[in-house]
């Protein structure tokens, strides 16, 4: 990551929306007008910050995030964002088998 970029982790402590939004707002820099729900996070992360952004989600397996009510549609929307916008990287570390 270069130094004018924004860099989150995220790892797996990190197991409801709430501390999702509140850790990527923090890392990140978001905007005081960040809305706490899917669409403000897809509208912050492919509009409103400089880039580029880095994301590390680790701890986790894929399929555990997925399948979590609270965090599979959080995971969705930051790889939709990172479809969306290029300078966006967000990598998934599990942990070792």
């Amino acid at each position: 990551m270069s130094p004018a970029g924004r860099s989150c982790r995220l790892d797996g402590r990190t197991r409801t929306r709430r501390a999702v939004f509140a850790r990527l707002a923090r890392e990140l820099g978001f905007p005081g007008h960040f809305g706490h729900n899917l669409d403000a996070l897809f509208d912050v992360v492919t509009t409103d910050l400089p880039g580029p952004i880095e994301i590390v989600w680790r701890g986790r397996r894929r399929a555990e995030l997925e399948a979590d009510p609270e965090l599979g549609p959080v995971l969705a929307t930051l790889e939709e964002a990172a479809r969306v916008r290029p300078d966006l990287t967000l990598r998934l570390e599990e942990p070792p088998a």
